[in-house]
């Protein structure tokens, strides 16, 4: 459950009635289990040869299923139901255990896409997005994002990360999102948008950064040929 609650919520002490206190900024509250965590795995896998991304083995493990695993153990309890996007090979992704739900939008359109199936399927305040193509995601993905929403009063957190020259940058199918944007994102889709950065634009975003000393610099890494799964397998 969430709530909205200034600072003078928060104080229980007299204040002069000749006074006005001064605005302050609402504070969002987030408890345990108000996360939906949803794998991205509708992608045409164009640069793997077009094979099923999610369906691809990590460590013996198909790649949704890691993800999925990932998401159900990350710190603080806060991710309490899970979600698979998918549009091939249905039944394998409902072998995992969690619900499936196809793109809505024709075509392929991206991962966008699969953040609206997501939120019009969400079943609690907030969704959790992460690419299935990205094994090595941190296991306190949600605790940070959570952090950074209370902490900025934000709609929408988004992962910054190390790319492979050293620069830090965003992460956009990283996304902790709040489902009252479904309206906006149903809205921006139905007039052509694609891109996940002009939606989150629109709205207060607060960008999360994962270059702390003792994060992995490879956490971010996706692997958009085996190649690149194979050099994710090495320790």
């Amino acid at each position: 459950m969430f709530n909205f609650l200034s600072e003078s919520d928060e104080t229980a002490s007299p204040m002069n009635t000749s006074e006005q206190p001064e605005p302050t900024t609402p504070r969002i509250h987030l408890a345990p289990g108000d996360i939906t965590g949803l794998v991205l795995a509708g992608g045409r896998g164009s640069r793997m040869g077009g094979t099923d991304k999610g369906l691809q083995n990590f460590h013996g493990t198909p790649m949704a299923l890691h993800t999925l695993l990932r998401l159900q153990m990350q710190q603080g309890g806060w991710v309490g139901q899970t979600l698979v996007n998918a549009n091939r090979h249905l039944a394998a992704y409902e072998a995992f255990g969690a619900p499936v739900w196809p793109d809505t939008m024709n075509d392929y359109a991206g991962p966008l896409a699969g953040f609206l199936s997501g939120l019009e399927h969400c079943e609690t305040p907030w969704m959790l997005t992460v690419p299935c193509d990205t094994p090595r995601f941190p296991l306190d993905l949600a605790e940070r994002m959570v952090q950074a929403v209370v902490r900025s009063g934000a709609d929408i957190a988004m992962a910054a990360a190390p790319e492979e020259d050293g620069s830090v940058r965003s992460q956009p199918v990283f996304c902790l999102l709040h489902v009252d944007l479904l309206a906006s994102l149903v809205a921006f889709t139905q007039a052509g948008g694609r891109k996940i950065d002009r939606w989150t634009g629109q709205h207060h975003t607060v960008l999360v950064p994962f270059d702390q000393p003792g994060d992995d610099p490879r956490a971010f890494f996706n692997a958009n040929t085996l190649s690149d799964l194979q050099a994710l397998e090495a320790p």
